[in-house]
């Protein structure tokens, strides 16, 4: 029998989830300003008293998938200044490496349904430091490291709270809550636990949708909330007394004049009630659109309580609605490890049991509502807000068509709590093992008509939709569909493909019409994810009007025709038409692969001198000149490459006879990409950019620990230039590429972009497959250095294995018992109420593994799950 969580899987179950975001202010969405400043215009410091329009935060939340109604925790440790109703961070131009969230928060356990999920918020007992994180912060210079809440002392002598938030669904819509406080202290100590259940705000900005959403009083342990509208009636009761307190969910408009009522109870009562007695900002009639259930806890040193609440559907107060309490969470939690038993039936060890259920909770945790209409948010609120700018000038004012109002994958739902459309991909093969429907789903969705540019663009991010982001979609849909597959007993989701294919063609089509400068298949993607790894921000004009040959976008579109192209074939084998659209993308790529030996002016993108891909930088009437950096732009080749079997080509007649056109008529396109005329293991054929030698080339390079290979995986620059930077000049001034394994020291991309020298995961996911399918056709016989001088050959194969260990060896504890990815931080390193709870960070230091960036990108970093499942199916 499959777990119960498999058979659980339908939209009732997922009617309710961790949908809330970590952080709403600061976002585009949020944005009215006349000078696009999303971080100036709604702050942290304004949040806790403006409405927001498109959608909602909270510590721990969950809301309904439509987002009608929310539910979260906030606590007050009786000396902050500010209720904590959300976490704290610094905006994007506060921080000396960007916005960074400044809290210790984890998300330890979740299942697909959402019918388990457990949160930790560790609270410190002093005031909380927001004005020394941000005056440290803002002092530095990006020189130096970033100022973290662990810097500020303020867990010192365990004078904190540890407080777990679990959530157990009895059905779809009846939902058990258990808040758990721990007082780390040896002394006594008191904490507010103020649990809070809301309305979003809808009836602001459209009077049709009144009237307005209620919450009352049923007893002095429930209260009822009723929208007519949308949702219906829902109770959330209490298992202890509380003195409910009301207000709405209402811009404060004392604080923005002309932003909403003059007089009322509005969002940021609870704060002004309980820190500013403030008594008259609370309802006295007791009911409103948001509402709160206070209780002060007085605990002992080291003494911990829980509270309970239940929040389930109906117009009245349940009967004995914790009776059941103890027995479901512990069934839930037996359905969770039952299920999870199941997902990591190939991993032995229990540490990596660990680490991969933290990395897929975090991958759960980090879905959120995401609401968006484009063309309303460009043309403004004619009750409240006005649009600020003409709209033809506003940011993504050529997106008219696009409206968002889906659960989507965030890459981190406080640094960035907005799909990026790269981040989305990678985010889907994780998500492939544990729920891969909804994985499919995601997939789909960016290409659907309301996503999707009519042109055929996919939309990027939310800071700018036109920007252009690698096109990894089609090869996350054959990696989801592949995963899928063999979970189905064999059984592919062939309809799932169709639909992705027809799109993506869509799309692939749009890159060749507007990203192909000169129509000679050398592509100009701009930012294309590699952010400060280059010489120039790809996005801006570039000195004297030149522009880039991208090596990497080249080959992003390489290894996108092959994947579109494998895609077809496994259409063809049940709709033989398809083999047209296969020998099609083929062509494609036989092009690209051409044009990549010949840009022009006998330059090419491989450089015979070094043995390496660079991008080539083109100035209008003057020569074209080799960007020598050594960086992921001459890996990213290695990504085009396909194997395919001697026995699915003899099935497509169509396909086959194109092929053998093309090598009896055209040999100087196949002799540059393939080993079609020598089979490799089990006559197997090989499409790749890399031949052997200039595949051992790169391979060379990128295994030699002097330059990529890191003790942790592969780096985004190489240390070569460490002490040999680059430098360009143009326009008189130096351009100076160094490697920087850390944060970065560069401006380009708000000084937070840090490709220069750190190990990223989805780089290095990417490099570990192309060398599995690359083993897959060369077999045992073919061997390489590595690392690079130390004398020991290994297979393709066994080199994958090997960067899988050294990746995975981030979170690992090593012979010291410390994890690589806590690096310079000892209380998390060591302290037995942190070590176990991982963080999984945007990318990690090139030379010592610590984590850095975003702390909570579970999004692409959660492929870690992927690569520890990899390493046990290996042993």
């Amino acid at each position: 029998m499959p777990p119960v969580e498999n058979t659980r899987l339908t939209s009732a179950w997922r009617h309710w989830g961790p949908y809330l975001s970590d952080r709403q202010w600061g976002t585009v969405r949020e944005d009215y300003s006349r000078d696009g400043d999303s971080w100036g215009y709604l702050t942290h410091e304004r949040a806790r008293s403006t409405a927001y329009r498109w959608g909602e935060d909270g510590l721990a939340g969950i809301c309904d998938a439509r987002g009608s109604l929310c539910f979260a925790l906030a606590v007050w440790n009786g000396r902050d200044r500010i209720l904590k109703e959300r976490l704290f961070g610094l905006a994007g131009p506060e921080g000396n490496h960007g916005e960074d969230v400044k809290e210790l928060y984890y998300y330890l356990d979740n299942t697909p349904s959402h019918a388990y999920m457990r949160f930790l918020y560790k609270y410190p007992q002093r005031e909380f430091p927001y004005d020394r994180l941000y005056l440290e912060n803002r002092r530095r210079s990006r020189l130096e490291p970033e100022f973290e809440i662990l810097d500020t002392g303020i867990f010192e002598g365990n004078r904190y709270w540890d407080i777990f938030v679990e959530y157990a669904k009895a059905s779809p819509t009846d939902i058990l809550i258990r808040i758990s406080v721990h007082n780390r202290a040896d002394n006594a100590a008191q904490i507010w636990v103020i649990p809070q259940l809301w309305f979003r705000n809808t009836w602001s900005w459209d009077p049709q949708l009144l009237p307005k959403p209620r919450i009352r009083v049923e007893s002095a342990r429930c209260l009822i909330a009723v929208d007519s509208e949308a949702l219906g009636s829902y109770s959330l009761s209490t298992n202890y007394e509380s003195n409910f307190l009301f207000c709405e969910n209402e811009t404060n408009a004392s604080l923005a004049p002309g932003a909403g009522v003059e007089h009322g109870y509005f969002k940021d009562a609870f704060h002004e009630y309980l820190i500013n007695n403030n008594t008259a900002a609370i309802n006295p009639v007791r009911v409103g659109s948001k509402a709160c259930a206070p209780l002060i806890l007085r605990l002992g040193g080291n003494d911990s309580s829980a509270i309970e609440l239940r929040l389930c559907e109906g117009s009245r107060e349940p009967s004995a609605p914790f009776d059941d309490s103890d027995s479901l969470f512990s069934l839930r939690r037996q359905e969770a490890d039952e299920f999870y038993t199941t997902i990591q039936g190939e991993i032995t060890l229990e540490e990596d049991r660990l680490i991969q259920r933290q990395a897929l909770a975090g991958m759960l945790w980090s879905k959120q509502l995401y609401c968006f209409d484009v063309r309303r948010w460009t043309h403004g609120d004619p009750t409240t807000y006005r649009p600020p700018l003409d709209s033809a000038t506003r940011r993504n004012s050529t997106w008219q068509h696009m409206f968002a109002y889906d659960i989507i994958s965030m890459p981190d739902k406080w640094e960035y709590p907005w799909f990026a459309a790269w981040d989305l991909a990678f985010n889907a093969i994780p998500l492939a093992l544990v729920d891969p429907a909804f994985a499919k789903a995601q997939l789909l969705l960016l290409t659907s008509e309301w996503y999707m540019h009519p042109n055929g663009q996919l939309p990027a991010y939310e800071w700018s939709f036109s920007d252009v982001n690698p096109p990894v979609h089609a090869w996350a849909a054959w990696r989801v569909y592949q995963i899928d597959k063999a979970s189905n007993a064999g059984r592919g989701d062939l309809e799932f493909l169709e639909k992705l294919l027809h799109k993506l063609a869509l799309n692939f089509t749009w890159w060749v019409n507007r990203k192909d400068n000169e129509d000679k298949n050398i592509f100009q993607g701009g930012f294309l994810g590699l952010d400060n790894i280059g010489v120039f921000d790809r996005n801006m004009q570039l000195p004297g009007g030149g522009h880039l040959e991208q090596s990497d976008g080249t080959a992003w579109m390489a290894m996108y025709s092959l994947n579109l192209m494998r895609i077809s074939i496994e259409l063809a084998e049940f709709k033989p038409l398809y083999q047209d659209m296969a020998t099609k993308f083929l062509d494609h790529f036989l092009l690209i692969a051409e044009a990549m030996m010949n840009v022009g002016g006998g330059i090419r993108l491989w450089d015979e001198q070094d043995e390496f891909y660079y991008d080539v930088f083109h100035i209008p009437g003057s020569a074209l000149i080799p960007l020598r950096v050594r960086s992921l732009v001459g890996l990213i080749p290695l990504f085009a490459v396909e194997v395919l079997e001697p026995e699915v080509i003899e099935k497509l007649p169509v396909f086959r006879k194109r092929l053998e056109w093309l090598f009896a008529n055209r040999p100087e396109l196949t002799n540059l990409v393939s080993r079609w005329l020598v089979p490799g293991s089990g006559e197997r054929r090989l499409l790749s950019l890399l031949r052997g030698h200039r595949m051992k080339c790169l391979l060379r390079r990128m295994l030699d620990e002097q330059e990529f290979l890191s003790p942790y995986g592969v780096r985004g620059l190489s240390k070569f230039h460490k002490d040999h930077p680059y430098v360009f000049r143009a326009d008189h001034e130096e351009l100076i590429v160094r490697y920087t394994p850390g944060d970065s020291d560069s401006a380009m991309f708000g000084g937070n972009s840090n490709w220069r020298g750190p190990v990223w995961l989805p780089v290095n996911y990417l490099i570990i497959e192309s060398l599995y399918r690359f083993h897959h056709y060369y077999g045992d016989d073919f061997k390489v250095e590595c690392p690079t001088g130390s004398g020991v050959f290994l297979t393709l194969a066994e080199i994958s294995h090997e960067l899988t260990r050294r990746v995975c060896s981030i979170f690992k504890r090593d012979q010291q018992g410390k994890r690589p990815l806590f690096t310079g931080r000892h209380t998390l390193q060591c302290d037995p109420h942190f070590r176990d709870y991982l963080l999984f960070h945007e990318y990690f230091h090139g030379d010592t593994a610590q984590g850095l960036g975003a702390s909570h990108q579970t999004g692409w970093t959660g492929l870690i799950a992927n690569l520890l499942r990899r390493t046990h199916e290996e042993l």
